[in-house]
């Protein structure tokens, strides 16, 4: 138990970790990628206002420098206020006619692109009636001019992108090895997180086995006290019967708390034997179908022969017993109890359903199997059951690495399904 709850615990912690992690990662690179598309936004709309080139006081000329400007704070990282931006930025632009024909390409002021792939790329974009986007690393935006022509202005974000991607790898390197790293720990320091968890688990089990073994002593002294006293009796007293129902009713509690703590400690270890399932399931169907019909019920079996699988013949026997059982219970007078035996693959499966006297809540079906839980809609102490029989049914199915569940059929139908490895 103590490893399944450190590896809970471990895996609970990773996910949280990821998930934070990944969070953070991706808004601080949307963000980083924001940043790139916004300015470039900004360098396209001046162009654009421009005829696809910087305003005469921001244009670079060979062999002059322009007048010095005052400093600007440009620590904020808006570099479209930078005296420095005509110099840095490549760009080039293309105009369509009305046509659809290029009328005019201006690439003189970036060295990677021809006139040819200019006309392409605009070209390309004027069919797609967009205004806004990206080919390849270069962003674009495309405006209609007065003469009714379209101008598309492109920008080379090629130097941003390349940052966005770099740190985009980082982040995620580091990240991935945050993530290994704070597992490890976790894993190292879970051991200790979970050990009062588990020691006050075990000296529970351990307490529900010692004082299951000392109630029935007692138990057994009052049982031998009601038979004397009732075989003194001339008449028949229903006080001594009472007693003597009660006491069996709690001495059938006891025993099935003490198996189930057996499991859950893992004492319990089932014989591991070929055994017949559809033998034990007729048998068992047979058994309940006698006490069903004295009480308005019918139970029908489709039952697969020659069902085979590897186990303890008697737990299963008890399984199958727990689920007949309380399905009788439940199911209304003049209903019908269904049990189903089948093949899946190579292993067995289970199914025991019956119609309640009400709506199922189907948020409760998960807690069935927790121990004396009772749904309020269709399952009270009145029907003499303990609310532990299903808690027993569970830890048989996973002593026998099998998996047991309950499902909703329609409004007022409950399956239970058991499928049992081979």
């Amino acid at each position: 138990m103590k490893n399944s709850l450190r590896i809970r615990f471990t895996v609970t912690a990773i996910v949280s970790v990821l998930l934070v992690l990944v969070v953070m990662v991706s808004a601080i690179n949307l963000m980083n990628y924001n940043k790139v598309v916004s300015d470039s936004d900004k360098v396209l709309g001046m162009l654009a206002e421009n005829g696809g080139a910087f305003p005469e006081h921001m244009k670079p000329e060979p062999g002059k420098y322009p007048e010095p400007a005052p400093p600007k704070d440009t620590r904020g990282g808006d570099r479209t206020e930078s005296p420095e931006l005509a110099f840095e930025t490549r760009y080039f632009s293309v105009v369509i006619g009305g046509n659809g024909n290029v009328l005019s390409v201006d690439t003189g002021n970036i060295a990677a692109v021809s006139d040819d792939t200019a006309a392409g790329y605009a070209s390309d974009i004027y069919g797609s009636n967009k205004t806004k986007g990206f080919v390849g690393d270069y962003r674009y935006s495309s405006i209609v001019t007065s003469e009714g022509d379209t101008l598309i202005v492109f920008c080379d974000c090629g130097p941003g992108l390349s940052n966005f991607r770099s740190f985009l790898g980082i982040s995620i390197l580091i990240s991935a090895c945050s993530l290994v790293l704070i597992s490890i720990v976790v894993f190292l320091l879970s051991g200790r997180a979970v050990s009062p968890v588990v020691e006050s688990h075990e000296k529970q089990k351990r307490f529900i086995t010692d004082a299951g073994h000392e109630i029935k002593t007692p138990l057994a002294i009052i049982n031998a006290d009601a038979d004397v006293l009732l075989a003194e009796t001339t008449e028949d007293n229903e006080w001594i019967t009472d007693i003597k129902k009660q006491t069996r009713r709690l001495a059938d509690l006891t025993d099935e708390l003490i198996l189930l703590s057996k499991m859950e400690e893992g004492s319990y270890v089932p014989v591991r034997e070929e055994i017949d399932l559809t033998d034990i399931t007729e048998k068992q169907t047979e058994l309940f179908r006698v006490a069903a019909e004295g009480t308005g019920r019918k139970i029908e079996g489709n039952i697969e022969p020659d069902v085979r699988i590897t186990g303890d013949g008697k737990a299963i026997e008890r399984l199958i017993s727990i689920l007949l059982d309380n399905a009788v219970k439940y199911c209304p007078e003049g209903r019908t109890v269904s049990i189903c035996l089948k093949r899946s693959w190579k292993n067995a499966v289970i199914e025991v359903s019956n119609p309640t006297e009400g709506p199922i809540d189907e948020k409760s079906l998960g807690s069935l199997f927790d121990r004396f839980y009772r749904a309020d809609s269709s399952r009270n102490s009145g029907t003499g059951g303990h609310g532990i029989g299903l808690s027993v049914a569970k830890a048989i199915t996973e002593a026998h690495s099998g998996k047991i569940a309950a499902y909703k059929d329609g409004d007022d139908v409950i399956r239970f399904r058991a499928l049992l490895r081979s």
